[in-house]
């Protein structure tokens, strides 16, 4: 009677679990967790959509997890990731933002608080679209320390424009009123707002073409 009242508590104890991920296999999907002194078997993580809609995240060694054991059997758990801990704490304070930090530092982070989006810290960034990538809002930060690259056919900005640099490798065309000031503006090795034209003569002669 003894042996199964402990074997019936050990069950209940077991249905909800607190631990430490101790390994992480890629490759299956599946981790071990460290409980006191004992370790789960390899046990499959709960991710929020594993259907035609899928969401890879896995959980990294030393992340707090949650086993969840359906009768009470360690062997047939599923690990619900995370809790936060002293040694991976909450990495964000606002209420309503969702919030990612990764391990190289790098963050992506929208708060409706300022309805901004932001990525930062990262040294590449590659958006591929068959047709076209079209940017709407006024204002979305993206900082790369390397490149951005917008793999498209097409990319549409509605709304303003600002760049530190430009380069234009294929030709195009510009439309409407532009206005330049700030330094010299080049065409074809002539300085534009500050050249001579040469065979200049009085009345109305025209004069000759302009020169560097």
């Amino acid at each position: 009677m003894k042996t199964a009242l402990a074997d019936i508590k050990r069950l209940l104890a077991n249905l909800i679990r607190a631990g430490v991920v101790s390994h992480v296999e890629t490759a299956t999907g599946r981790c071990r967790v460290a409980i006191g002194q004992m370790e789960t078997d390899w046990l499959p993580w709960l991710t929020p959509r594993a259907g035609r809609v899928r969401v890879w995240s896995a959980p990294s060694r030393g992340e707090q997890v949650t086993v969840l054991s359906p009768w009470g059997d360690l062997s047939g758990g599923f690990v619900l990731p995370a809790v936060f801990s002293d040694i991976h704490p909450t990495p964000a304070t606002a209420p309503d933002a969702v919030h990612l930090t990764f391990p190289d530092g790098a963050v992506m982070e929208y708060d409706p608080d300022t309805c901004a989006l932001t990525a930062r810290g990262i040294k590449t960034a590659h958006i591929q679209a068959s047709e076209s990538v079209a940017v709407t809002t006024p204002v979305v930060l993206v900082t790369a320390s390397e490149r951005i690259t917008l793999d498209t056919p097409e990319v549409i900005c509605t709304q303003h424009l600002r760049a530190r640099t430009l380069s234009i490798t294929e030709g195009g065309t510009i439309q409407g009123i532009f206005t330049h000031s700030g330094g010299s503006m080049t065409s074809n090795g002539v300085t534009l707002d500050n050249h001579r034209h040469g065979g200049v003569k009085g009345g109305g002669d025209l004069s000759g073409g302009p020169s560097a």
